[in-house]
């Protein structure tokens, strides 16, 4: 891929959505209501072969999502991602023809009619297709919490299977909470209080 198709992808997926919330985000802002809803792929969420511009550009509306979520909350601004799988003409190639009909896009349109609605959740991953319906999460382990002086690659190595360990995950609902998360860990493991 030549650094020409990545970025023509990047200005037409992630730049676009910006583009977009920005010319409705202050009339959205003054009137306190408004909905947005971006949309981004599998490909973003979970990655596939050769699509490494446009995983990256609808990976990158999740982001964008997430904080337009924060500044937007206290507006009545709700924002959204819609996931759709559907048989489209980007999709000729990977649907075989005799499975198309179950993923026509009608099976995923009632999805962004729901994201774009008065009472339309906000910061959510909405998967759709073929009928189905289900949501995406971003989560975060609880981790290991190592003491400087025994902070290595190798001690993380040997902590993998604790630090993988997904059966002790956390929804965080802002960045914020992470630093908070990780900085009071390590302020109870040195005695020092965080205000």
């Amino acid at each position: 891929m030549t650094p020409e198709d990545f970025r023509k992808v990047i200005e037409v997926h992630l730049v676009g959505a910006f583009n977009c919330s920005k010319a409705v985000w202050e009339t959205m802002r003054g009137q306190k209501y408004g909905r947005i809803v971006f949309t981004s792929s599998s490909s973003g969420l979970f990655g596939y072969f050769g699509q490494s511009n446009y995983g990256a550009a609808k990976m990158g509306v999740v982001g964008l999502m997430n904080v337009l979520h924060i500044e937007g909350a206290r507006y009545n601004i709700h924002v959204n991602v819609l996931s759709p799988t559907a048989a489209t003409r980007m999709t000729e190639d990977i649907f075989p023809e005799s499975v198309s009909g179950l993923f026509a896009p009608e099976l995923v349109s009632p999805g962004i009619v729901f994201l774009s609605g008065q009472d339309a959740p906000s910061r959510k991953i909405l998967l759709g297709g073929a009928g189905n319906f289900a949501v995406a999460k971003l989560f975060a382990t609880e981790g290991v919490n190592f003491a400087p002086e025994h902070l290595t690659a190798e001690a993380i190595a040997d902590e993998w299977e604790k630090i993988d360990n997904s059966n002790t995950q956390t929804e965080y609902k802002a960045g914020g909470e992470l630093f908070s998360f990780f900085g009071g860990r390590a302020a109870t493991r040195q005695d020092i209080k965080l205000d």
